[in-house]
């Protein structure tokens, strides 16, 4: 994590907080006992030295455990921001974005906490060049940007706060 990163808390939605949530839950109350069940069942049959099955379940353990960690932790300094801005009609953290490109090919992007990015769902990190570029521009804005395969303008051609049915 960068410095620049402390200087603010980590921006996440409701919807990303709850998915950390579960996740937490999920890893601490269902998965670690069924692989410490798993471990100590492997560590009856003798030898350890030599049991695959009680090394890569101790090597589980301790990514679990790693994971839990970081999620306790991380769950105690996001910020939830659950609130909608009061300038609707910009784009802010949170707001589902329509972009046009030069060619009219529509995108819609939602943008996240870095939590919870996932491109392939069209969550944007807010600390993505893209994301940081599009931030307090209003309907119709065109935002340049500059990417390995080069120069793209897009234009904002919706920006709402609710989530898409």
């Amino acid at each position: 994590m960068s410095k620049s990163n402390f200087s603010r808390p980590p921006y996440i939605t409701p919807e990303g907080a709850k998915a950390l949530q579960e996740e937490l839950d999920y890893l601490w109350r269902t998965k670690r006992p069924e692989v410490t069940q798993a471990v100590a069942d492997a560590a009856a049959l003798g030898d350890r030295s030599e049991n695959a099955e009680y090394i890569y379940g101790k090597k589980q353990l301790r990514e679990i455990d790693r994971r839990v960690r970081y999620l306790r932790k991380r769950l105690e300094h996001i910020k939830v921001v659950d609130s909608l801005p009061e300038q609707q009609d910009k784009v802010y953290f949170g707001a589902w974005v329509t972009v046009e490109d030069e060619d009219g090919v529509q995108s819609r992007y939602r943008l996240v906490g870095t939590d919870e990015s996932d491109a392939s769902r069209g969550l944007i990190s807010i600390d993505a060049p893209v994301a940081r570029a599009m931030i307090g521009k209003t309907l119709f804005d065109e935002v340049d940007l500059v990417l390995p395969a080069g120069h793209k303008t897009i234009t904002i051609v919706a920006i709402d706060y609710i989530p898409p049915t």
